[in-house]
């Protein structure tokens, strides 16, 4: 059964976990496989999925949390370790819905959290697909000037629609006219929660221990990455503004089972952008059948 979006009808379910309320959808049958959202203003977990998790959900049960910080879910990260904090967090997930181990779907921030998750406890990860992550080469170059958007969302004037307008149609995807208004108007009203404007969920490291988190944040300086054994499908947008695509070719190079996609006329959202592409390569990679 779907709704009146083309999303199937999904379960709902707010779990604790180490204090923290983590709210999670999921439908399907088959092989778990969690999606993680990206960091932008006002994103969560299903609207950020809305073109993928029906098609998904033919052959596997899909599980769709909104990360801390986001849509449903408490709010605030830890800022000495966020993409840690996140891990914790989802391993203590896994551990609620009594999964040993699940594939994992990772975009931009989810991805970072995915692929933490996997470096620290790769026992955990099945298969993973990491669309435009965070945390490759950050440390490597100046932050893009999609990035600086995102990570300027809360700051001077503080947030407003135009701003957020500008992030999403200007940097996030390639074809501006790709999103439609009820996308920017969904997220903006999510984006001005008062709990979320007092302690914004992606900030940039501040304060004494600054080097060391932003250190920390780039896994291209992990050396537990080139022997990580976890088997990875890594697609990224050749026109990201937000991750440079030339993160995908670090990852490539540095992980032993890593398959780069490099997907054209494509921005930072390659699951929603080029949503019939991902679904296909996404459902085929998890089952090993590429």
């Amino acid at each position: 059964m779907t709704t009146q979006t083309g999303l199937p009808t999904m379960h709902e379910t707010t779990y604790g976990i180490g204090g923290k309320h983590i709210f999670v959808a999921e439908t399907g049958d088959g092989p778990a496989v969690l999606l993680l959202h990206g960091g932008g203003p006002g994103a969560s977990g299903v609207a950020n999925y809305s073109r993928n998790i029906a098609e998904l959900a033919k052959e596997y049960r899909v599980i769709v949390p909104d990360l801390p910080g986001y849509g449903r879910s408490t709010k605030g990260v830890d800022g000495a370790d966020p993409f840690g904090y996140l891990a914790d967090l989802i391993r203590g997930l896994l551990d609620q819905l009594g999964l040993e181990k699940a594939h994992f779907v990772g975009n931009s921030y989810g991805g970072a959290a995915a692929l933490r998750l996997a470096l620290d406890t790769p026992d955990r990860v099945d298969r993973m697909v990491l669309m435009g992550p965070g945390g490759i080469g950050t440390t490597r170059a100046l932050p893009t000037p999609g990035l600086n958007s995102l990570l300027n969302y809360y700051k001077g004037e503080g947030p407003s629609r135009l701003k957020l307008e500008k992030f999403i149609r200007t940097y996030l995807v390639f074809n501006a006219a790709d999103v439609p208004d009820s996308i920017i108007d969904a997220r903006y009203r999510d984006s001005i929660d008062p709990e979320v404007i007092a302690d914004p969920p992606l900030r940039r490291p501040s304060g004494p221990n600054a080097l060391r988190t932003l250190w920390k944040m780039d896994f291209t300086r992990d050396e537990r990455l080139s022997r990580l054994p976890v088997p990875t499908l890594v697609l990224w947008g050749a026109a990201d503004k937000v991750n440079r695509p030339s993160g995908g070719r670090m990852l490539a190079e540095r992980m032993p089972n890593c398959d780069l996609y490099e997907v054209a006329n494509t921005g930072h959202w390659v699951q929603f952008e080029r949503a019939e592409l991902f679904n296909r390569l996404c459902a085929d990679f998890l089952a090993g059948r590429r």
